[in-house]
């Protein structure tokens, strides 16, 4: 029976993100389904409710209803989202890939591999400069000139100006956040981490500190910025096939 891939966007994202590499998953033989988390310009739950617990009980609704064995591929802050859902629902989930994904301890933030590798003082910081915040500081939202260039440098400039106004507001109760896992269920997973060298919003020194915090992940290293479902979807699906199919 064929898997069931579940793709899991980052941080002010949405199912859209995954349009160009879906089909050429489906033409793996794999069954796509690209979440859209709450809180995230989808559906009428406001930003500010967003949370990773909302997350993981939607993901586990999809999972539910899907047959077959299930993966998980988290981009960027949805690493979070698929480790906890695998935490969960380890009876169900039997693989975890993560694109530039934010695989994490137990208890630990992005936040805090951010200052383990004193991101502030070697310019690490990613897109964190270039928000804009609402006043009490629980929403964040990125420029477009800023995701163009921090998100999306390996895309032609007028087409990633484009792609950003597809970006919404973020919570932080979606963003800033940890989960709990264990050695018994997450920890069983065969992981996958897919590498971007050229991105500009985790930097490689950051997905590398990541892999030393969580070891035990095959990696594939990409020549290519922080969203190469959308610029390179196809050297992506290469990949991502082999290991997603088992």
């Amino acid at each position: 029976m064929a898997a069931t891939v579940i793709l899991i966007h980052g941080a002010w994202q949405g199912s859209w993100v995954w349009s160009r590499l879906t089909p050429l998953l489906e033409d793996a033989d794999l069954r796509v389904i690209a979440v859209d988390l709450p809180g995230n310009g989808a559906d009428a739950v406001p930003p500010e409710q967003a949370s990773l617990a909302r997350y993981v009980e939607h993901v586990g609704h999809i999972i539910a209803a899907a047959s077959g064995p299930i993966a998980l591929v988290g981009h960027s802050g949805g690493g979070v989202v698929a480790t906890a859902a695998a935490e969960r629902f380890r009876e169900s989930v039997e693989r975890v890939a993560y694109i530039a994904g934010m695989m994490l301890p137990p208890g630990m933030g992005f936040g805090d591999v951010l200052r383990d590798v004193r991101a502030a003082e070697n310019g690490l910081l990613g897109i964190g400069p270039h928000l804009v915040w609402s006043p009490d500081r629980s929403v964040s939202s990125v420029p477009d000139e800023a995701a163009a260039d921090v998100f999306l440098n390996d895309v032609p400039r007028d087409e990633a100006l484009r792609l950003a106004e597809g970006l919404t507001p973020q919570g932080e109760g979606g963003r800033a956040i940890s989960t709990a896992w264990t050695p018994g269920r997450f920890g069983t997973l065969p992981r996958l981490y897919v590498e971007c060298a050229d991105d500009r919003s985790v930097l490689m020194t950051v997905q590398r500190r990541m892999q030393a915090l969580v070891p035990g992940a095959a990696r594939m290293t990409l020549d290519a910025g922080h969203a190469p479902q959308v610029s390179q979807p196809a050297r992506l699906a290469e990949v991502l096939v082999p290991f997603l199919k088992g």
